[in-house]
């Protein structure tokens, strides 16, 4: 390792914490490495990914219950067809948010 230093005005100081802040890192040293080899910080936030995973762990749940429920029975009901399309415009919904939010990256 090689040890990098400068001297910055108390301002100047000030100013690189709010960024660091705005960038979500409170390693003063990693967010001086990233702007300088890179020129900027990205920060994700993956709340939509989570979430987006959960109603497709919910859908295909639900999925699954209707299938052996067909299967036993030899029927299937209006409700869970209601389920499934209300999951699905869910899940296209939060897609399409997602989609716009990297588009916008």
């Amino acid at each position: 390792m090689v040890r990098l230093t400068f001297y910055a005005s108390e301002a100047e100081r000030d100013f690189i914490a709010e960024k660091m802040a705005a960038a979500g890192v409170t390693n003063r040293g990693e967010y001086l490495r990233r702007i300088a080899m890179t020129g900027y910080v990205v920060r994700v936030d993956y709340s939509d990914i989570r979430e987006l995973s959960r109603l497709l762990r919910n859908a295909t749940s639900n999925l699954n219950q209707i299938s052996r429920r067909m299967n036993e029975t030899g029927s299937i009901f209006a409700d869970d067809i209601r389920d499934l399309r209300g999951n699905y415009d869910k899940l296209r919904q939060m897609a399409e948010g997602i989609k716009e939010k990297l588009a916008k990256m």
